[in-house]
């Protein structure tokens, strides 16, 4: 890559085109037109391939073009590299482009299909509160020095991660965690990061409609492991029947840690509550407000994490029993009306399962429990029954809406999630398409000391419909219909 490096002192700019939708006479990225100077690196994206506007590009003014296929005509005053994969290349090209700024401080990288968003979360509040300047990339927010910045993917791309990182870095920012998605993986977005602890969570069906299969799926979460540098470290969740095989072969060290299985980072539940669980981390015990055996495996890592990175064990356990909540996990929503109300982003099979069966689990019997449940569109299909059967082994009353239907129609969506019903659960499963009356109607069941969750969009605060997004929160309809209830 030592050519690449050479060319970056003579570009001004890094322009690339490959998963956006771009107009041939305005290639652009980041709103910054190509110019005079800039350097072109053509990625074969899900809908736009790059190498069809290299010679646009030059046409604007680009002096050198990164690419894996050579165009027949190339302009004697055009600087053309060949490299293996483009995405990967711009890895490490915008790496090299802002001074390698993943070196520069510890980078803590999670993949999972769950947890990915409650992990990185807990761990930037607990460097935080522990008195260091961290950054966090996530699918909520980007946060540096404790300045939000609006995030668009779960992980940015190359160039927008690493100009995030070296901006973290201009800030002080001595630590950085970043969810780690099998999309950015398998696009080559981390590449040329220096990561320092490579987390795994989980891995469960999902993003199949992009991976094509469940092997495929889990080869992409692979290899950010595979990938990671002699020196730093795998930490793998061996509870999960995967946890071994994503850390196999790794140039890294591997820890452990688990709730069922001996591990190098051992926790047991001990009580899980409503309020809170307490939980046995390598023989201390403390209290945390958060609920369920999935978050206490999001404790679990983050301390593993903390001890990894130097961190004294007695002071990570305090700060993490103050842990505050995380947006749209689990979120209860205006308590005060007597019914427990929860938003939480569960739009896989097993984080639906995961908290259905721990509301389950604190129920006493005499409560309801209504679910409010939709599919995405342009998404997994196979997964659509499936968690129509979930909903309705738990719940009450479960109430089949739309999510984000895209470019679907969510009638549609709502029958291929019926499929799933067995004819013993029928009764008890209503469809209302419109999110917004679907919320209003499970209000309007509940009495009090009833549970109802709405899941599947969390912290999103829009509903995205043919291609535009129109203001929707969940927790804030949610505590309107509540309220409205009470009149």
């Amino acid at each position: 890559m030592s050519l690449l490096k050479d060319i970056l002192y003579k570009v001004s700019l890094i322009a690339t085109a490959g998963d956006m939708k771009i107009d041939v006479n305005k290639i652009e990225f980041d709103s910054r037109l190509i110019r005079p100077g800039d350097l072109f690196v053509a990625i074969k994206g899900t809908q736009v391939d790059g190498h069809d506007y290299m010679h646009s590009a030059i046409e604007k003014g680009a002096i050198a073009i990164v690419c894996d296929e050579m165009p027949e005509q190339r302009p004697a005053h055009v600087t053309f590299v060949k490299v293996r994969n483009s995405a990967e290349a711009l890895g490490m090209i915008a790496s090299n482009f802002y001074g390698n700024p993943s070196e520069k401080l510890k980078l803590v990288a999670v993949t999972g299909t769950n947890g990915k968003t409650t992990a990185v979360t807990i761990l930037h509040q607990l460097f935080s509160n522990l008195g260091y300047n961290a950054g966090l990339i996530s699918t909520v927010e980007n946060k540096i020095k404790g300045k939000v910045k609006k995030a668009t993917h779960t992980t940015p791309d190359a160039l927008q991660l690493n100009r995030l990182i070296q901006e973290m870095v201009d800030g002080g920012c001595t630590h950085c965690f970043i969810e780690a998605s099998s999309h950015a993986i398998e696009q080559k977005r981390i590449s040329g990061l220096d990561i320092d602890i490579g987390v795994f969570t989980n891995i469960t069906h999902d993003h199949l409609d992009y991976h094509g299969s469940f092997d495929a799926y889990i080869k992409a979460k692979k290899q950010l492991f595979d990938n990671l540098r002699k020196g730093a470290t795998a930490l793998t969740n061996i509870d999960d029947k995967r946890g071994k095989v994503m850390v196999q072969n790794s140039p890294a060290e591997v820890k452990t840690y688990g709730i069922r299985n001996p591990a190098d980072y051992k926790g047991k539940l001990l009580t899980n509550t409503m309020e809170g669980f307490e939980l046995e981390i390598n023989g201390t015990n403390a209290w945390f407000p958060l609920v369920g055996e999935f978050n206490a495996y999001n404790i679990l890592v983050s301390y593993a994490v903390a001890k990894l990175l130097g961190e004294n064990p007695e002071d990570v356990i305090q700060e993490m029993s103050g842990i505050g909540k995380i947006p749209g996990r689990f979120e209860m929503v205006y308590p005060e009306s007597g019914i427990f109300a929860i938003v939480d982003y569960a739009h896989t099979p097993d984080a639906l399962k995961n908290i259905l069966s721990t509301l389950d689990g604190l129920r006493t019997g005499n409560e309801k429990l209504i679910t409010v449940v939709g599919c995405g569109g342009n998404r997994d299909k196979e997964k659509r029954p499936e968690m129509a059967s979930i909903a309705c082994l738990f719940s009450d009353k479960v109430i089949f809406t739309s999510d984000n239907p895209r470019d679907e129609d969510p009638n549609d969506i709502v029958d291929e999630m019926k499929q799933g019903v067995s004819p013993a659960n029928y009764k008890k499963t209503i469809t209302q398409v419109d999110r917004k009356e679907a919320i209003k109607l499970a209000c309007s069941m509940a009495e009090v000391n009833d549970l109802i969750l709405v899941a599947g969009k969390g912290h999103e605060t829009y509903q995205e419909i043919k291609g535009n997004k129109f203001d929707f929160d969940d927790r804030l309809i949610l505590k309107e219909m509540l309220k409205l209830m009470e009149k």
